[in-house]
């Protein structure tokens, strides 16, 4: 997601329309957050590819910041996991996405 933002960063940029505030990005690993911030090495961290620099250096320079969202509240969660009822059509609202005109089920 910090790599997509920064293509659009420099887009804008090239556009003549720079973005001066920070890229908020929202995830819902805290150790991942962390990690951001905080390049700790030990035997947990060396798997760690070359995406965990980019977005560290990133947040040391101000230009993202990644804030912490309960997975409960992760949107993305509608297409890739089955969610309650209840969270699924807030998130569906969210999306402005309106229920089918009809009922299509049984018919052939």
């Amino acid at each position: 997601m910090v790599l997509e933002s920064y293509w659009l960063q420099n887009l804008l940029l090239e556009l003549h329309c720079p973005i001066r505030k920070a890229t908020l990005v929202y995830y819902d690993n805290a150790s991942a957050i962390y990690l951001s911030t905080n390049l700790v090495q030990h035997q947990r961290t060396k798997h760690i590819e070359m995406d965990i620099h980019f977005v560290h250096e990133k947040v040391s320079r101000g230009e993202v910041q990644v804030l912490h969202v309960s997975s409960r509240y992760h949107i993305a969660y509608i297409f890739t996991k089955g969610i309650p009822l209840v969270l699924f059509e807030d998130f569906r609202n969210t999306l402005s996405v309106q229920q089918p005109p009809a009922l299509t089920v049984g018919v052939c």
